[in-house]
């Protein structure tokens, strides 16, 4: 998982940017990179680490022009090194590109294979860089036609912003995996991938990007072109359920809301009698007020967050995990003692996490203990962005649910079904990747662009 922004048309385009990624930084906390534009001269700065931590003002004020890309990145492809560091920044025929990309290509080692057969050479172990590569080929088309012909090759979840020097553009693959924003800001234009981002810098919402479409920015203002076909939808569920901001509009949606309601399907295919509902904060917070809405039972915070500890869910090591979770929640001793208590939780993906909360509260004196997911097991791994890539690191993919209540020491557990989760989301059963949980992939994993498709490429 990643997070993007684009501007363009501002006079401080980077700095507008660099408050677009703090917003955003719930996207990713590996690394954080900025590229500016004045339309002739490219600037970049990029690190690993927090974008607090990445940028100063000095190094903001030295990132001038009215064009920026930015890139907060969690790696689901390549290592967390200095050089895959986002925005990816290359110069090819004298113009110079920055790409910033939300998403994952399945079919991303047959096309760097293909390509390095073709003489290409590549500086980073990223997916993204194949996209460039791929647009650079087709360039003497011009740059939309590149970008069409790349998006017919390339498979899997993009949504992706792109810095051509005077130009903005911002392109989504024809699923809408991943989601995108386009807002206005003081007579110029912003992209990113929540609408949280708009709102810190009170930019104005104005619509997503449309899954196949491509925009481009410039000085003439925004035109839209058609990338790909546009598919059945397959917009990430998960986005909804943990990755997303409560306070962002994804998909047309607002993100608290949904959650809320996930906590009223909870509430209705099990409803219990405790002391009070708690959630494990800040991920278990929305739907646990859903469900303590809907059954009058109080709602109480039994854990208490130190909120200077990043997201455990998205830390790249098991150790770096084990860690953060014993340091992220401290039980109120007080309050849990000899208390019946409902614990709401978005999700359960590796165990370990919960299985060591839940201990916890255990020793902190809870008398009784239920668990509540809001969403159905996970059983089946994501290779479009959300990093439980291995089945094996799935607990529910070999575990039936009372082994996992076991494993987690719980007196009772319970997932929300598929149809609940559907029914939360109003029916739309359509619109949603729901691969992880059971397995139908919208995009064909074993996708393979083979090697004639290239050669008739360069014939054409």
């Amino acid at each position: 998982m990643c997070g993007v922004i684009g501007v363009f048309g501002h006079k401080e385009a980077a700095k507008i940017a660099f408050f677009g990624l703090y917003a955003l930084q719930h996207r990713g906390q590996e690394s954080a990179g900025i590229v500016s534009s004045d339309g002739k001269v490219v600037k970049e700065h990029r690190d690993l680490g927090l974008v607090a931590e990445v940028f100063n003002e000095p190094i903001l004020q030295n990132l001038t022009g009215h064009i920026a890309v930015g890139h907060v990145r969690y790696s689901t492809t390549g290592s967390s090194t200095v050089k895959n560091v986002q925005p990816f920044l290359v110069t090819h025929s004298r113009q110079t590109f920055a790409l910033a990309h939300n998403g994952n290509l399945v079919n991303a080692c047959l096309l760097r294979e293909e390509l390095e057969k073709q003489g290409s050479l590549f500086q980073t172990t990223m997916d993204s860089e194949i996209i460039v590569h791929l647009i650079a080929k087709s360039l003497q088309k011009g740059l939309v036609e590149a970008i069409r012909e790349t998006m017919a090759i390339i498979e899997g979840a993009y949504s992706i912003v792109l810095l051509a020097q005077d130009k903005l553009i911002a392109f989504r693959d024809p699923h809408g995996f991943r989601p995108l924003a386009l807002g206005m800001l003081n007579g110029g234009y912003i992209v990113a991938s929540e609408t949280c981002a708009f709102d810190l810098v009170q930019a104005q919402y104005l619509r997503d990007v449309k899954p196949g479409e491509i925009l481009v920015i410039d000085e003439n203002g925004i035109n839209s072109y058609e990338g790909i076909k546009k598919e059945n939808l397959a917009q990430c569920i998960f986005e909804f359920i943990y990755f997303a901001r409560p306070d962002s509009n994804i998909f047309g949606e607002n993100v608290y809301s949904f959650r809320k309601r996930l906590g009223y399907e909870l509430a209705r295919e099990c409803p219990l009698e405790t002391d009070f509902v708690m959630p494990f904060p800040d991920s278990g917070n929305y739907a646990a007020i859903g469900y303590a809405q809907a059954t009058g039972l109080p709602f109480e915070m039994g854990v208490i967050r130190n909120h200077y500890v990043g997201r455990t869910f998205i830390q790249p090591s098991q150790s770096m995990r084990d860690f953060s979770v014993r340091v992220k929640l401290n039980p109120v001793k007080e309050l849990l003692r000899g208390k019946k208590v409902a614990v709401v939780d978005d999700s359960l993906v590796r165990g370990t996490t919960s299985r060591t909360r839940v201990r916890a509260i255990r020793e902190a004196g809870a008398f009784e203990i239920n668990m509540l997911i809001s969403c159905p097991p996970i059983k089946y791994p994501c290779y479009y962005g959300i990093d439980f890539p291995s089945r094996g690191e799935l607990i529910a993919a070999k575990h039936s649910v009372d082994e996992i209540r076991r494993y987690l020491e719980l007196d009772l557990l319970h997932y929300l079904s598929l149809e609940g989760l559907l029914k939360a989301a109003q029916g739309n059963n359509k619109g949603f990747c729901l691969a992880c949980f059971t397995g139908k992939y919208p995009v064909p994993i074993k996708a393979s662009i083979h090697k004639e498709i290239f050669e008739i490429k360069e014939t054409k």
